[in-house]
């Protein structure tokens, strides 16, 4: 029997404020546990939360890079369940007047393919503190320094239908997130987590029963999860079992869901208008201001390349995955005579191999070799003064110097031999020493060319122009 899977996602994204989004604590990763605390993170009765401005102001931006509708009114409310790492025993959340409504993100899937997953809305709320727990002790250790920091929470309508669609759109939302600064989307950190509402029905029935997994935190991980869940849910359905409502966790070591309680509704919750804080009312005009700090969308960023550049698809993708790392290529590009093809390569393998390498981000490896730098470094290889091979030697001292690449290949005599009368001479000597392999290639060994072409790299130590020195050589040997 034919099953049909529907996926919706809950992505929380915290975002990079200063402070946390009711009270003046800082926020903080790493740091001594319950260090980063105060009376209002911690509900201490006789306190008032106070509306982080800059909370607002992202949440704003991200809804408008979302293709969403901001709400000129909306409302915080309680929402009241027991935690451990919930001191309040309420988390101030949006229920019934989100800050955002509506929206759509585009993404492409594996294949190239493209999908438009809705949004059905965005809200602000703060987020709960940390559990920790070991093998080695019975009881779980509190940390709040979490607790207040700014969560955005995106929930999307269940228009998806495999892990890899989830996949892509978990990523486009990481994309979209860090190229307008609202969060640096660190998942090894929680700044980026979701949890997957996953239900199976036959073709064209109505909804079937959810599932709600929590607290994904790796791309991998949001895929594994659904995959298992899907099986799980086709398997107990085909076996006259029910799926019901229920909220389970996902074990990342053994790749399987795990029952952790029943699924509350929004009335279990009892939520209800905080008293402490007034309803949010923003001007249209604070929309519009705000609207004009977008940079340029990453979709639209990405088809750019595709379209106006001629650029590969799925290379532009990777590019357009981290927005500093794709002004570098357009910097680069904008300071060369090489063509785009072959920056876009340059700047996707030798500059973030050498990024991963010595652990930078983007920013960090422009300061220590500018696009300028680079783009004067692929117009010697595109004008033939030096080879590719001695590009990516040269490129590596441009790291270590930060020095531009014609100064480096003056100091180390790295300049191609483009001669065609200097490489002739160096040809026929070479092809006069060989007698017995000239022979032999004549006689149809054809591989020996790679012979002559490595006597005539040694000679020149290295510094032969490629191009040139295979036309003469063939000219030579017929």
């Amino acid at each position: 029997m034919s099953y049909e899977s529907v996926i919706g996602l809950e992505v929380h994204v915290q975002l990079n404020t200063n402070t946390k989004i009711f009270c003046s604590c800082p926020l903080t990763f790493g740091e001594q546990p319950n260090t980063a605390v105060c009376p209002v993170c911690l509900g201490h009765p006789g306190t008032l939360p106070v509306l982080n401005k800059m909370a607002l102001h992202k949440a704003i931006l991200a809804g408008l890079a979302l293709h969403s509708k901001v709400n000129l009114f909306s409302q915080f409310d309680r929402k009241n369940y027991f935690y451990p790492d919930l001191p309040k025993g309420y988390q101030i959340t949006q229920n019934d007047f989100p800050i955002v409504t509506g929206g759509m993100v585009s993404i492409h899937l594996g294949d190239g393919t493209q999908k438009d997953i809705q949004v059905h809305h965005l809200h602000l709320e703060e987020d709960a503190g940390k559990l920790t727990h070991s093998e080695n002790e019975n009881f779980s250790r509190v940390d709040l320094n979490r607790a207040g920091t700014p969560l955005l929470e995106i929930v999307s309508e269940p228009d998806m239908r495999t892990s890899e669609e989830a996949y892509y759109y978990l990523r486009e939302i990481r994309t979209i997130m860090r190229s307008i600064n609202v969060s640096d989307v660190n998942l090894e950190e929680g700044s980026l987590r979701c949890d997957a509402n996953i239900s199976i029905r036959k073709a064209g029935d109505p909804l079937g029963t959810r599932v709600e997994v929590k607290n994904l935190n790796s791309f991998n991980g949001v895929r594994k999860a659904i995959d298992y869940e899907i099986e799980r849910q086709i398997e107990l359905v085909e076996s006259g079992g029910t799926v019901i409502q229920e909220t389970r966790l996902f074990d990342a070591n053994k790749n399987i869901t795990m029952g952790m309680r029943s699924k509350s509704e929004a009335a279990d919750y009892k939520y209800f208008p905080d008293p402490d804080l007034p309803p949010v009312r923003i001007t249209q005009d604070l929309v519009t201001e705000l609207e004009a700090q977008l940079p340029e969308h990453p979709f639209a960023k990405r088809m750019r390349y595709h379209t106006e550049l001629s650029l590969p698809l799925k290379e532009c993708i990777v590019l357009t995955d981290d927005q500093d790392v794709a002004l570098y290529f357009e910097d680069t590009l904008a300071n060369t005579t090489q063509e785009a093809k072959k920056v876009l390569n340059w700047v996707l393998t030798e500059v973030m191999s050498r990024m991963n390498e010595h652990k930078l981000t983007a920013t960090e490896f422009t300061k220590k070799v500018s696009p300028q730098h680079t783009g004067e470094l692929l117009s010697l290889v595109k004008d033939g003064a030096i080879s590719g091979k001695i590009a990516k030697d040269i490129f590596d001292d441009m790291v270590a110097t930060s020095k531009a690449p014609s100064i480096l290949v003056e100091e180390k005599g790295l300049k191609q031999v483009s001669n065609a009368g200097e490489l002739e001479m160096i040809i026929d000597k070479i092809l006069a020493d060989n007698p017995g392999q000239v022979e032999q290639y004549k006689s149809g060994k054809d591989k020996l060319f790679g012979f002559f072409v490595g006597q005539l790299m040694k000679a020149t130590n290295g510094q032969a122009n490629p191009e040139l020195s295979n036309t003469i050589l063939k000219e030579k040997l017929k």
